[in-house]
């Protein structure tokens, strides 16, 4: 995706991103609490649609700062970039995968959320590079299958993005395990791919426990389409 830069946030956007600002800034407050980052590390941004640019060219990214403790996260604090990963406003350097959510979201337009977490469980199946077998109803639920493994790449440019969308891009998976690095999820929303982030360690951490154990039992492929498709077409409120 190529377009001329943005080099300030337009007027008919400042709302909407002064709103995504405060939902990650809130957001973000979910990863420690939920024990799926350390220090400084993890990441949540959203997309920000801007429906004067239909082709998407005109949407923009929140993200938090490079190194912020979460300690020190606030909306003021949060940083906005275009889909090229350039940034458009605030005072800091931006994450250090921003290439990799911007690159998301300018070849999945359908994503409006992203996360990064180093979470423990998920991020040992990624260092053996094997995807979690869908051996849980919850799985199922959520991911639609298993969760997939993503290739090896190095941070810095939009290579992990490359990797997250080769594999993400026609699966029903809202995960990715990026071999030797972590997991990443998307969502419709932040707070969808939140969600995602929290299933994705809770299925890694059950399934680690049961391999242990013994050989887990698969689930029907059958059974499984069914249960994706009633959790998300007919559970919950609507």
């Amino acid at each position: 995706m190529t377009n001329t830069p943005i080099t300030e946030v337009p007027a008919h956007l400042r709302a909407a991103v002064d709103a995504a600002k405060q939902k990650v800034a809130d957001l973000h407050a979910e990863l420690p609490r939920w024990e799926l980052v350390v220090w400084t590390a993890g990441n949540v941004s959203e997309r920000v649609r801007d429906d004067r640019s239909p082709d998407g060219t005109g949407d923009l990214l929140v993200i938090k700062p490079s190194g912020l403790s979460y300690d020190d996260i606030t909306a003021e604090a949060m940083v906005v970039c275009d889909l090229e990963g350039n940034l458009v406003e605030g005072d800091r350097a931006p994450s250090s995968d921003t290439a990799a959510h911007a690159y998301v979201y300018a070849h999945m337009p359908e994503v409006g959320g992203v996360v990064h977490t180093h979470s423990t469980y998920a991020t040992a199946w990624a260092a053996r590079g094997e995807e979690i077998p869908c051996v849980l109803t919850m799985m199922a639920d959520e991911f639609g299958g298993p969760v997939p493994v993503g290739p090896f790449a190095i941070i810095g440019d939009d290579s992990i993005g490359r990797g997250i969308v080769e594999t993400l891009r026609g699966s029903r998976s809202k995960a990715v395990l990026m071999q030797n690095h972590g997991p990443f999820t998307i969502g419709g929303d932040a707070k969808a791919a939140v969600k995602a982030a929290v299933l994705c360690e809770e299925v890694a951490r059950a399934v680690h426990v049961s391999c242990q154990l013994g050989e887990p039992l698969p689930i029907a492929q059958e059974h499984v389409d069914a249960l994706y498709d009633r959790y998300q077409n007919v559970y919950g409120q609507r």
